[in-house]
């Protein structure tokens, strides 16, 4: 093994996903960052327990890294307003570079996990299909001073770098305060239980909009390839599944998987509608004999708030990927139910 893969921020939704993927390809050592560390797999994966936003901690906790070859960033930590995300994240990337470059002498690659805002989506109805060339919008935004940090470090120097771009990211991850699909699901099942048929709860106009959503494992086949294809250097990529889908078709699809009606959307807050929903949850545990799940893993309600509010187009180009060489494709459907039936293995949901 030759090559060796940091994954900062190892405990999401994509960074569960990423650290899996490079595990099976068999050629990589997987070291993976985050806060809460996790269980070491010998001779596949090492977890590493680490405050990121502390430079300190960071470079003694990073200091015997000294054979990594790739660094894959995909860590996030939230805040109230778009401001306040640039600090910490943009501090997170620095010090994980300021750690790692000194002493790995033969890093290869940087890879940075983006997302939409860097076209505005998060603002509001933007240019669709949004491409990789757009030109920037006002300020803050965190996405773009982490490229510009990267550029900026890597000029003159051996290693490369490059951007990944995906739309909502779909996968099984809990405790992630960005997964839309365990949302889904976990509101289809007391949707059921409590015997009303699934609504749409987003704004009237989200439901009929054109949208596009991103697999995680298709995700992360991405990622290793823009880092160690020569075509890929140096550049930022839209990664998409490569369809299309309004609400109005595809929620019908979901609904059915779990034997439920579907009713008139009804705009409502999940935020609000499941607060009190936590006895319920545990309910359903003790009726179905579910692993003990704790409600907060599963609440991404303000998350799946902000998704079902976009009453506009939300779409890229994700052509320039498969110019330079990744062909890779999911169906969006059956990455939902994909993610459904690994929850119910796992005695997640009923």
């Amino acid at each position: 093994m030759d090559k060796v893969a940091v994954v900062v921020g190892a405990r999401g939704v994509i960074g569960t996903n990423l650290v899996e993927h490079l595990a099976s390809l068999g050629d990589w050592r997987v070291i993976g960052l985050s806060r809460r560390g996790g269980v070491d797999v010998p001779g596949r994966v090492r977890h590493v327990a680490v405050d990121l936003l502390d430079p300190d901690d960071t470079r003694t906790k990073l200091a015997d890294l000294t054979d990594v070859t790739h660094v894959f960033y995909v860590a996030y930590q939230d805040r109230p307003t778009w401001a306040e995300l640039v600090p910490p994240n943009l501090a997170m990337l620095v010090n994980v570079v300021d750690a790692i470059e000194p002493v790995a002498r033969g890093l290869q690659h940087v890879s940075l996990m983006q997302g939409y805002k860097v076209y505005g989506a998060h603002l509001g109805p933007f240019k669709t299909p949004a491409r990789e060339d757009d030109p920037p919008h006002l300020p803050p935004e965190f996405n773009v001073d982490q490229q510009q940090f990267l550029e900026q470090r890597q000029h003159g120097k051996s290693w490369t770098w490059s951007a990944l771009r995906p739309s909502v990211v779909g996968g099984v991850a809990l405790g992630n305060p960005m997964n839309l699909a365990v949302a889904i699901a976990v509101y289809a099942s007391m949707s059921k239980e409590l015997g009303v048929p699934l609504r749409f709860p987003g704004k009237p106009g989200a439901y009929d909009a054109l949208l596009e959503l991103t697999d995680a494992g298709l995700l992360a086949k991405a990622t290793v390839w823009a880092a160690t294809a020569p075509a890929a250097a140096n550049q930022a990529f839209n990664i998409t599944n490569g369809d299309l889908f309004r609400w109005n078709e595809l929620w019908p699809k979901l609904a059915g998987w779990f034997g439920l009606d579907v009713a008139p959307p009804l705009q409502m807050s999940l935020q609000d509608v499941m607060s009190d929903k936590e006895p319920l949850w545990k309910e359903l545990q003790a009726t179905y004999g579910l692993a003990e799940t704790s409600y907060a893993e599963v609440s991404s309600w303000p998350f799946a708030d902000f998704v079902f509010g976009w009453d506009y187009d939300f779409f890229a180009d994700s052509s320039k990927a498969r110019r330079a060489g990744f062909h890779e494709y999911v169906a969006t459907d059956e990455m939902f139910y994909g993610i459904f039936a690994e929850l119910r293995r796992r005695r997640v949901i009923p």
